[in-house]
């Protein structure tokens, strides 16, 4: 059984990958955003993510689902890299009015 397939992501699992990568890199050049990136990591990823497969610290597969139709009104959309950063951007912004 394929562990990602019950997340209903299977398929779109390389355009992930590689939608993490181009992120990540585009992170590496912000390191203002570092500290909010690993904020908003630690807050998406659910408790002992080590007992359930895929057995990697992600968000859960219901969370991307909601994130990718929230914002581009489908899961099939392809993640943009400069989507992710301003939405880092205002979850900064957003935590320092608290």
């Amino acid at each position: 059984m394929n562990a990602v397939a019950p997340l209903g992501l299977g398929r779109r699992l390389p355009s992930l990958a590689v939608s993490a990568a181009r992120v990540g890199w585009r992170l590496v050049r912000r390191p203002r955003l570092w500290a909010t990136a690993f904020r908003m990591w630690r807050r998406t990823t659910p408790r002992g993510w080590w007992r359930r497969a895929p057995f990697l610290p992600v968000p859960s597969g219901d969370y991307l689902r909601f994130r990718l139709v929230t914002q581009y009104g489908s899961v099939d959309h392809p993640i943009d890299a400069d989507d992710v950063l301003n939405y880092l951007a205002w979850c900064k912004r957003h935590d320092g009015l608290r």
